[in-house]
């Protein structure tokens, strides 16, 4: 029988939204990120059985029951984990993490760091409110210090994570920031995003209206032209007295990290930092696994499990031989 690979056909946001009440607090600035990423999915002219979206714990990670898509809400701080675990077992999808700055930085911060640090290809959507909103109100690892919440009465002592930074550090092969209430930003830059082949991470300033309500009010309204920098390819940039144009395709992260670290009481950037090209973890896996079958052939499982050394742990009413130095109950630790 001869197969066809037919057109994915015209879908429009409605096909993306779920039969699931959306459920989060009133102005939440989730909804607005909901909306932009249902009305950008049709623009990747991919089957919805062909997306899936990975999300950790918190508010942000009742995404995936939003989007009629493929999706996993998994476990705390491990969906870049289970992503990965995705995008390399099948390549004809494309793999979406949703995560809080909580799930991601703090139980989930080794996770995501290794996950930018492979490249492997899929695009993690950070959403950024200073606070743990889930549970009620507690300081996250963004949370500037002195911040008072439930868990810090008296202020936070904790020197909070700036998370573009962090994925420079990992040189993350894209990084960028946009916020939720300017949906043609976030637009755009989720189109950058989903067009690069390896780990994209967007961090999305998101507004918490009952535990942290105001945190980004500065960067919204007739102030926002004072203090928000717009990063464009060849944009004049200055600081600390250093002055050049930005380039988000440069292969060392050095400036654009510095412009990660800009005072964020007199400029925030958004945009993309960093777009740059190198292997992706999934693609070089599979290239590896060929490799093997065109040397060795397709192996068995059953072969594998009976290769090497092997070893049996006697059961609870077995009698050991004393006469036998391999006969004994503990178990023999493999090397």
């Amino acid at each position: 029988m001869t197969t066809v690979d037919l057109p994915a056909p015209t879908l429009t946001a409605k096909d993306f939204s779920s039969d699931q009440e959306v459920r989060w607090c009133p102005g939440c600035g989730d909804y607005a990120v909901l909306k932009a990423v249902q009305s950008f999915l049709p623009d990747l002219g991919l089957r919805r059985e062909n997306i899936v979206f990975v999300s950790g714990i918190g508010c942000s990670s009742r995404f995936p029951y939003y989007l009629d898509t493929y999706g996993m809400h998994s476990i705390h701080g491990r969906a870049p984990s289970i992503a990965t675990g995705i995008a390399t077992a099948r390549e004809d999808l494309s793999v979406w993490v949703v995560t809080g700055d909580g799930d991601a930085l703090s139980i989930g911060g080794n996770h995501l760091i290794h996950a930018l640090r492979r490249n492997v290809n899929m695009t993690i959507l950070l959403f950024n409110n200073r606070i743990y909103g889930l549970t009620k109100g507690q300081y996250s690892p963004t949370s500037e210090v002195g911040k008072v919440t439930k868990s810090t009465p008296v202020g936070s002592l904790d020197h909070p994570f700036n998370p573009v930074s962090l994925a420079l550090g990992a040189e993350a092969t894209f990084v960028a920031r946009t916020i939720d209430s300017d949906r043609k930003h976030l637009t755009t830059v989720l189109a950058a995003a989903a067009a690069h082949r390896g780990t994209s991470l967007v961090e999305i300033y998101q507004n918490c209206p009952i535990f942290n309500d105001g945190a980004f009010e500065g960067l919204k309204g007739p102030q926002a032209a004072q203090r928000l920098v717009r990063l464009e390819p060849g944009l004049e940039v200055t600081v600390e007295g250093r002055t050049w144009q930005h380039d988000p395709t440069e292969v060392s992260p050095t400036r654009q990290f510095a412009l990660s670290r800009m005072d964020e009481a007199e400029a925030v950037p958004i945009g993309v930092f960093r777009q740059v090209e190198r292997p992706t973890y999934d693609d070089l896996t599979r290239s590896q696994l060929a490799d093997a079958v065109t040397a060795h052939g397709r192996g068995r499982l059953q072969d594998l499990l009976d290769s090497g050394d092997t070893w049996t742990v006697p059961g609870p009413s077995a009698t050991p031989d004393p006469t036998d130095p391999t006969d004994s109950q503990e178990e023999p630790c493999p090397s």
